[in-house]
């Protein structure tokens, strides 16, 4: 048995799946514009009342049943810092 990646058209929906990070475990519906599913993501959050960009990459496909399921991966470097908890509240 081979692995390969799975194959997508443009218009086709792919199911992203985020690790690590503050978006760990969500998931989010895309749909391919160019027949392929993007390199990385760059999500905007907003921890109180401050956005923030995180950036997701090395995404890993897979198919599982009909559905292509894309997992990135937190990049902590390239993502804007966020501050710890414990920092939030200073008067």
């Amino acid at each position: 048995m081979t692995d390969t990646a799975p194959e997508i058209t443009r218009g086709d929906e792919y199911v992203v799946f985020y690790t690590g990070g503050p978006y760990d475990g969500r998931s989010d519906t895309r749909i391919s514009t160019d027949g392929t599913w993007e390199t990385a993501i760059t999500v905007i959050a907003a921890f109180d009342g401050k956005e923030t960009q995180l950036e997701y990459i090395s995404p890993v496909a897979k198919h599982v049943g009909e559905q292509v399921q894309v997992t990135y991966t937190w990049d902590q470097n390239e993502s804007d810092p966020i501050e710890a908890v414990e920092e939030r509240y200073d008067a």
